[in-house]
């Protein structure tokens, strides 16, 4: 896989590789597409505030800092909008080499899972948007006390928390409930004189 020119790969050729030399970096950049997940996430394109340190250290560069993004979705209970800043710390060390090439260490079963530095170029997506994603809740909601919406009606009780419906009729009873409502007021029953 070759790396891409993009607002989130940096060029770490100004580091030398010479352990102890560091740039940093203060970018905006466009947000890129399905940040987050289906209820909650980064809208495409808004920006993402970056503050990222780049540190060449003995196996590669070490990435560090900070990224913050506006975040918006809907409360899962009351499917109110939610609107809020998500910021998250960014850190990844990127190797020079990619260990295990041609030394047996896939045949063990070892697998290393570090990213490399392809023609000394940092992809830093894969990193942001593992950060955001785990950030950000599965069930987001507006309040934690939050009692979402009528199952009868789909009235929002937390405008109105006295909202009721009566009490529910047995179905099996509800014929007789449609009997009296048919029948007028004073009929005379066996304890009525």
């Amino acid at each position: 896989m070759t790396v891409q020119p993009g607002p989130l790969v940096f060029d770490t050729q100004v580091l030398g590789r010479r352990p102890g030399t560091e740039r940093t970096f203060t970018r905006t950049v466009a947000a890129p597409a399905d940040l987050g997940h289906d209820v909650y996430g980064v809208p495409e394109d808004s920006p993402i505030d970056l503050e990222l340190r780049l540190e060449a250290v003995m196996d590669g560069v070490l990435a560090t800092g900070t990224a913050s993004a506006r975040v918006v979705g809907e409360c899962v209970r009351c499917l109110d909008v939610l609107d809020d800043t998500v910021v998250v710390d960014l850190q990844e060390l990127y190797v020079y080499d990619p260990i295990g090439a041609g030394d047996g260490a896939e045949e063990d079963g070892e697998e290393d899972e570090l990213p490399a530095l392809e023609d000394d170029l940092l992809d830093l997506e894969p990193v942001l948007r593992d950060a955001v994603v785990l950030a950000l809740p599965l069930n987001p909601v507006c309040d934690p006390e939050c009692p979402g919406l009528c199952p009868e009606c789909g009235a929002r009780l937390a405008d109105d928390p006295d909202h009721t419906h009566g009490d529910p009729i047995d179905p099996r009873w509800a014929s007789l409930s449609r009997l009296t409502q048919n029948l007028p007021g004073d009929v005379p029953g066996p304890n009525k004189e």
